[in-house]
């Protein structure tokens, strides 16, 4: 066995852009205690995400890199990495993004968000590029929200180079009369947490998705296996870290490696 012990970070939605900090900081710290390598942010933590009809500040580069420099000092001091979901300014573009914090505090990079929901398109720009990154023993991928339901070989392109584990950052709030499961993948439930099961088996890799913490919503943080069977998943609703031993041992990506592209 090759175990590594990540956290998800199943927190609330920020009421401002100064809470995410303040909430970042204080999961940073609880998955240090927890003995976590390395903990993940839902999509656009940072300042939160631009949900329509809940008005926001309009983006500022000036907070954001201080909120990026106070996270880092968080992860530096307790020594823990951070996949820190939240939005850049790229020119006059607003990127979803996944900034990733090594140990040590150092920036190691962003992940951009490169498939939008159509709803989307009008707050935030197409990213590009995809990479993945190191943290001591793991290997990883981010893919954010929309990509990792819909776009299996979002998924399947960091498993092929050689991505243990994908984290998938997202929002998901409740909608007016939507089905309220309390039973992970339950099948009164959307598609969007069987997808997740299927993104693991279909490239024997671990997937771990992230979500706020909110009354209702259609899907919660879980992690699963690289047989596509449950890990663990957080209690809908409930405001906190997921925390699991994954095996690096069982990540081998078989299937996302013996995929042959159709001509």
């Amino acid at each position: 066995m090759n175990p590594v012990k990540i956290a998800l970070a199943n927190v609330r939605f920020p009421a401002n852009p100064d809470e995410s900090i303040a909430l970042a900081e204080d999961a940073v710290a609880q998955a240090a205690h927890a003995q976590a390598e390395i903990v993940c942010f839902p999509e656009c933590f940072v300042p939160g995400y631009r949900q329509p009809g809940k008005p926001m500040p309009p983006p500022d580069g000036a907070f954001l890199e201080r909120a990026w420099s106070s996270v880092a000092k968080a992860a530096e001091k307790v020594g823990v990495a951070v996949v820190l979901g939240t939005e850049r300014l790229v020119g006059s573009d607003l990127l979803a993004s996944a900034l990733v914090i090594r140990k040590d505090g150092s920036i190691d990079g962003f992940q951009d968000k490169l498939q939008l929901d159509p709803s989307e398109e009008g707050t935030y720009a197409f990213g590009c590029g995809r990479r993945v990154f190191q943290s001591g023993r793991l290997t990883f991928g981010i893919v954010i929200c929309h990509e990792g339901w819909r776009y299996p070989e979002t998924v399947r392109w960091a498993a092929r180079h050689g991505a243990e584990i994908v984290f998938h950052p997202q929002f998901h709030a409740a909608e007016p009369g939507s089905y309220a499961p309390s039973t992970f993948a339950d099948p009164a439930n959307s598609f969007h947490e069987k997808a997740i099961l299927c993104r693991a088996a279909e490239n024997t890799c671990y997937v771990a998705t992230v979500n706020f913490a909110s009354t209702g919503s259609a899907t919660t943080s879980a992690i699963v296996n690289p047989d596509g069977t449950l890990l663990c998943y957080q209690p809908y609703g409930k405001e906190g870290l997921l925390v699991a031993d994954i095996d690096l041992d069982l990540a081998t990506g078989l299937l996302a490696k013996r995929y042959k592209p159709i001509e």
